[in-house]
């Protein structure tokens, strides 16, 4: 099955196997590049889509991982976080820092690991879904799973 997912996926795959995460890549019809369409595509709440954001932050790649019922308020995470500034990453940026494109980012299968806020609000749900590298892939996890995968601090995000 793997071997029909796109290349992104592919690293995004190995990368939750070598974690121990057994939750399959899910290849979607349609892109869900936000996550009011992933939800919709899952028949999941929109607070269950672990919304990938890269960051621009002291110079360095943020990834907030957010509850798709969110959005982030940049100067309050900045707070919480102790951080000078957080801003929107560029596309470019993007692509440097995960090797993924906006709309696909996944948690997951980056070049280098990432430091990785996680919304605590996405504990509330059984499972959680994830892009896997592509606006056309996503994976479900747990909350858990989530936080141990990406060594992310838990921080409210809002």
């Amino acid at each position: 099955m793997t071997d029909q997912l796109p290349a992104r996926s592919r690293i995004v795959h190995e990368s939750l196997r070598a974690a121990g995460i057994g939750g399959d890549i899910v290849v979607l019809p349609d892109a869900a590049s936000t996550a009011s369409l992933a939800a919709a595509a899952l028949g999941v709440e929109v607070g269950a889509i672990a919304n990938s954001l890269v960051f621009w932050s002291d110079g360095e790649p943020l990834l907030v991982m957010t509850s798709g019922a969110h959005r982030v308020d940049t100067a309050a995470l900045a707070e919480r976080i102790g951080r000078e500034s957080i801003r929107r990453a560029s596309a470019e940026q993007v692509r440097g820092a995960t090797g993924q494109a906006i709309g696909g980012v996944a948690p997951t299968g980056h070049p280098e690991p990432l430091q990785t806020v996680v919304d605590e609000d996405l504990a509330a749900y059984p499972e959680i879904w994830a892009a896997g590298g592509t606006p056309h892939t996503v994976f479900p996890m747990t909350f858990a799973e989530l936080v141990a995968l990406t060594g992310g601090s838990v921080v409210k995000v809002d």
